[in-house]
């Protein structure tokens, strides 16, 4: 006679561990000469997500990306980077753990060409030349002007050389710090038509961003910074879009 083999119980969804973050902010602490600028925030940005931080002029939105970014140390707080504490790490190991910061204010090499710039975007521990064929693919403008001196170019054509790093570098989490700022509307655009593009591709993105209508339009999650502390957070579907433009802009905006 066959004994019939047991049956396997397995785990339903919601017993299932959920996926380690790309990045996990825990009751993080920082500032400037030891005045804090960020108080106990904490925010998660989920693989293949777009979170935006949004929030009034000196809140604190720079301040915390250049702690999770290493730039400025967390006086308090835990920073996970793909389930890794990174809270103590120097800033290049944040990046070769999958972090890639683009700052305001267009990173660039203006006395270097654009093909120039690329090559100084590759990570010292990449030798991976096809990930700049990509970038100038998402950007074929910038394939066109490899010679050309980057400090020639545009605001615009300086800005997606900038962000150029999310491609070359192959990061699992990208901060960008108003990378629309100063520029034209058709830019803007093809901007975030290529950040879509980016998180379409499995990365994670933490946006800053002074277009808020944009930034609601393709995140999936929502974290509103005032004074320092985390105010608002939830999907935009869920949000009062007249509370976050009052917590924005102040009371009656």
């Amino acid at each position: 006679m066959t004994r019939l083999a047991e049956p396997v119980s397995r785990p339903g969804p919601e017993e299932q561990a959920a996926p380690t973050p790309a990045l996990e902010i825990t009751s993080v602490t920082s500032g400037y000469h030891r005045v804090a600028v960020l108080r106990s925030v904490s925010l998660v940005v989920p693989r293949a997500a777009v979170v935006a931080l949004l929030g009034p002029n000196g809140a604190g939105k720079t301040t915390l990306l250049r702690t999770i970014s290493g730039i400025l140390r967390a006086t308090d707080g835990r920073i996970s980077i793909g389930g890794l504490d990174m809270t103590s790490a120097a800033p290049h190991r944040r990046t070769k753990s999958g972090l890639c910061l683009i700052p305001e204010g267009r990173g660039i090499f203006p006395a270097l060409t654009v093909r120039e710039n690329l090559r100084m975007q590759l990570p010292p521990w990449s030798n991976d030349d096809s990930t700049i064929e990509r970038a100038i693919t998402v950007f074929p403008d910038l394939g066109r002007r490899l010679g050309q001196l980057a400090g020639s170019m545009s605001g615009g054509q300086q800005q997606m050389l900038a962000l150029c790093r999310a491609w070359v570098a192959k990061p699992d989490v990208v901060l960008l710090d108003e990378v629309s700022m100063g520029l034209a509307p058709r830019i803007v655009d093809e901007i975030f038509a290529a950040l879509q593009q980016l998180a379409a591709q499995g990365v994670a993105l933490l946006i800053v961003e002074q277009y808020i209508a944009r930034a609601l339009d393709i995140a999936d999650y929502v974290y509103l910074l005032d004074r320092g502390n985390i105010t608002v957070q939830g999907p935009p579907s869920e949000l009062d879009r007249d509370a976050l433009l009052s917590g924005y802009f102040g009371p009656g905006s």
